[in-house]
């Protein structure tokens, strides 16, 4: 029996009516480097290979444009520690939450063509989730005050959950099982529909399956399964080759292994279950918007190169430099203070399916970073980020789980150094 748990689809987040590419785009901070982060490879090296020495990760990579120029790559560990086979450059990943991004890339490319708007209601295009409810807090539901507008689906503030919070919404999340692999987008869409909404949409951010919701909107508006859809439009046009949902048999051996941390703090090989099968079933109905790609880390790294370029690479354009910016652009209201987890990624707001840096690092603690740089990672510790300030990018890619913040310290301390500030920022 085919069953995914939803910590499979997971990684670790009002303008004015927008119904064409050219209407308002929020002002982004100006973020100018103050001073030019110099690439140190051998302190990056040394990043990598106390991650595998601590017993934090079993094999790690990491890989770092600037300028126009691959400025570091390096691994260290194993991608399968009980096969002998070592982390390398074509090793394939499962990025999970890191196809947010892509997903998000897919529906801004139909914004630019004006086949919706972002404050338009998503039943417009979606009817079923037309009259949606939500928790009352006393044991019932009432009806939403607003319909959810597709912008909330992008910025994680329609009030959809995702099964990861103690709530009545969460346990019939669970009950309705929208991510089962058995369920195409359509019943997804279907599932989710029936399921009470956390708060009033645009109350709060909370990380949801709205990136889910986004693949179905795209497959509406197209009139085209989602997943060859993806490959068309973007996958294909930046040459990522190898970066796929779904993978045949032969490239499992070259599938880098997941590894749990157990009670005792050290890292055991996920036995071979939904989680590492579920790209190479051939059962398998659902193309996830939200996770289920696996990539090799030069593919991905040709994806972030396309966003720090204001959405062209090579000539092929993926989307207009002003669509990135709006991504890139934090859109939550400062009186939304109800943002669950966020604040946990730094000093922080959310744009469309990025996080993104709207003020220095507050605290030593907190990870490196330049203000106007927009980020996501992925369920098993895989991080990207793109900062303009310093015309960098940078791609990591491991397979620990639960999910590990230090390892994304330490290689931010590693590329910037551990007392960046960078830009202040307006």
């Amino acid at each position: 029996m085919l069953r995914i748990t939803l910590l499979a689809a997971l990684g670790a987040t009002l303008v004015t009516l927008s119904s064409a590419p050219a209407s308002a785009h929020p002002a982004v901070p100006r973020a100018e480097a103050s001073a030019p982060v110099e690439i140190d490879k051998k302190r990056i090296d040394a990043a990598l290979e106390a991650m595998v020495e601590s017993g934090r990760a079993v094999g790690v990579s990491a890989l770092v444009w600037q300028d126009g120029q691959e400025r570091y790559f390096g691994t260290a560990g194993m991608a399968d520690r009980e096969a002998g086979k070592p982390m390398q450059r074509d090793t394939l990943v499962q990025i999970f939450s890191m196809t947010k991004p892509v997903t998000g890339v897919a529906l801004m490319q139909l914004w630019e063509q004006g086949r919706f708007g972002l404050d338009e209601p998503l039943s417009r295009y979606l009817p079923e989730f037309a009259n949606m409810q939500v928790i009352d807090g006393h044991g019932g539901v009432r009806p939403a005050a607003r319909p959810i507008l597709i912008r909330d689906i992008l910025r994680h503030t329609a009030g959809f959950s995702y099964g990861m919070r103690d709530t009545a919404a969460d346990a019939a999340f669970h009950a309705a099982k929208p991510l089962d692999l058995r369920n195409d987008l359509s019943e997804l869409g279907r599932r989710l529909a029936g399921v009470p909404l956390l708060f009033d949409p645009g109350e709060e951010w909370s990380y949801s399956a709205s990136v889910d919701v986004q693949a179905l909107l795209v497959e509406k508006l197209t009139g085209q399964p989602f997943e060859p859809y993806v490959k068309a439009q973007i996958l294909d046009p930046l040459g990522m080759k190898d970066t796929a949902w779904t993978r045949a048999e032969a490239d499992f051996p070259r599938l880098a292994a997941v590894y749990n941390k157990g009670p005792d703090g050290k890292l055991a090989r996920e036995a071979t279950a939904e989680t590492r099968r579920m790209n190479f079933d051939p059962a398998r109905r659902l193309t996830m918007g939200g996770a289920g790609l696996v990539a090799p880390i030069d593919d991905y790294a040709r994806f972030s190169r396309m966003l720090l370029n204001g959405g062209s690479l090579d000539g092929v354009r993926i989307l207009n430099p002003s669509t990135v910016r709006l991504m890139a652009t934090d859109h939550l209201d400062p009186s939304m203070t109800r943002r669950w987890f966020l604040p946990e990624k730094g000093s922080v707001g959310f744009g469309f399916n990025f996080a993104v840096r709207n003020r220095q690092p507050q605290t030593p603690t907190e990870n490196r970073g330049a203000v106007g740089e927009f980020f996501w990672d992925g369920r098993d510790s895989t991080l990207f980020w793109v900062d303009p300030a310093n015309k960098l990018t940078a791609v990591f890619f491991v397979q620990t789980y639960p999910f590990d913040a230090t390892l994304h310290r330490d290689l931010r301390a590693a590329v910037y150094g551990p007392n960046y500030l960078g830009p202040k920022g307006d």
